[in-house]
């Protein structure tokens, strides 16, 4: 399996011209998925925290441009990344937003952590489910089948949070606190 670098990772964020607020965004969605990852490591021994943390850092690598071609940016991002070689990767961006499957019991993979972890930021910091909702509602819910959309969606991203939360020693609460200490310790420049 190939996995970018995070010097390739960065390197696509600046092919790819992101706008600013988008990379901030990616690099603490990132900082999540690698905390997230580690903590549950043993839980879910298969979880390959380089896998996610990419992924999480190339979530929205299709982004900016979305706003001019309207285009679906998980779905571009995810066929970019495949097709550049990284088929694992592009499989995880371009599941971010909405999952192929909500499983409850089954172990927790790289795609959940990501997608949990962009749930978890508004701009660029943690925020909790309900808030990141709201901002959600506000700018996309605008129309009756974005709304039922969005209804559904969150009811699984709840469901996730409890089954990431169950195997770990902090609550969805503390998630802030942790990720704002781990933020200090790592140099993503």
């Amino acid at each position: 399996m190939k996995i970018p670098s995070r010097k390739e990772c960065f390197g696509l964020i600046k092919k790819m011209d992101m706008m600013d607020h988008i990379i901030n965004h990616s690099i603490m969605v990132s900082n999540v998925a690698l905390f997230l990852s580690i903590k549950l490591k043993k839980h879910s021994p298969n979880l390959n925290s380089r896998l996610a943390t990419s992924a999480a850092l190339l979530h929205d690598i299709t982004k900016t441009r979305s706003f001019n071609t309207k285009e679906s940016h998980s779905e571009t991002g995810g066929l970019m990344l495949t097709e550049l070689g990284y088929p694992e990767v592009g499989d995880i961006i371009r599941q971010h937003v909405i999952l192929d499957s909500y499983e409850i019991h089954s172990p927790i993979s790289e795609q959940e952590i990501v997608n949990y972890s962009d749930k978890r930021i508004l701009h660029d910091k943690v925020v909790s489910l309900d808030k990141r909702l709201e901002y959600i509602q506000l700018r996309y819910g605008s129309k009756k089948e974005f709304k039922d959309h969005i209804h559904r969606m969150w009811s699984n991203t709840v469901n996730l949070e409890n089954k990431i939360f169950c195997h770990l020693d902090i609550t969805p609460d503390q998630l802030s606190q942790c990720i704002t200490s781990r933020i200090k310790k790592q140099d993503w420049a």
